[in-house]
């Protein structure tokens, strides 16, 4: 039986380039990297998009929403044996004013529809994976014109988001633990974060059990 993996995520699952704001080919992106450590008997289900909050409504990006594409995602893309969950960076952004705890609400809305709407090949509820994302490097020039006191926000998104893997029984992954946004421009990934989050990925999906 084929496994399928469902990422929703945001620029970082889409693989955007630091600075230049290119995609990285696939073969490049955790995504893509992931499913090749997998194998063709897994499929890889990729739903990045730029700018991508939880459930917020961006006045500047039309369809950024998370919490609106979710459920008939799910439901397009079931059954799902893990669904990857990460996102959170865009919610930081100064104009949207919001706090950790906020953010983290975001994150638990998203959780309660994957609980609902993601169902394996028997009808089970879906593995979930949540992934905090990196802190927001503001000492990159620009930055914080965007981004103002997110990295103090970002540094305190780890304990709660670990708190909900606690509450909704998800797997869990903690990227500021080991890797660092690009110095190009502060919160996007380098060629060789994505393989490392990849492999930290393959690391936990091959302890679930058969």
């Amino acid at each position: 039986m084929y496994k399928r993996i469902f990422c929703f995520g945001d620029s970082n699952t889409w693989g955007y380039i630091p600075k230049t704001g290119m995609r990285y080919p696939y073969e490049k992106r955790w995504t893509g990297i992931l499913q090749k450590m997998l194998g063709d008997k897994t499929i890889v289900l990729e739903e990045g998009l730029n700018s991508r909050t939880t459930n917020i409504d961006d006045p500047m990006h039309e369809g950024k929403n998370g919490k609106t594409v979710l459920i008939p995602l799910l439901l397009h893309h079931n059954p799902i044996d893990i669904v990857i969950l990460f996102l959170g960076t865009n919610d930081m952004k100064q104009r949207f004013h919001r706090t950790p705890a906020s953010v983290a609400q975001g994150i638990e809305s998203l959780l309660l529809d994957i609980q609902l709407h993601a169902r394996t090949f028997s009808g089970e509820q879906s593995q979930v994976l949540l992934i905090c994302p990196p802190i927001i490097d503001e000492s990159v020039s620009g930055v914080a014109e965007k981004y103002l006191g997110a990295e103090e926000k970002s540094t305190q998104l780890p304990q709660m988001y670990e708190k909900l893997s606690q509450k909704y029984k998800t797997l869990y992954l903690n990227l500021q633990e080991f890797v660092k946004p690009s110095k190009k421009d502060g919160y996007h990934l380098e060629e060789d974060a994505h393989m490392n989050v990849a492999k930290r990925i393959l690391r936990i999906i091959r302890c679930l059990p058969k």
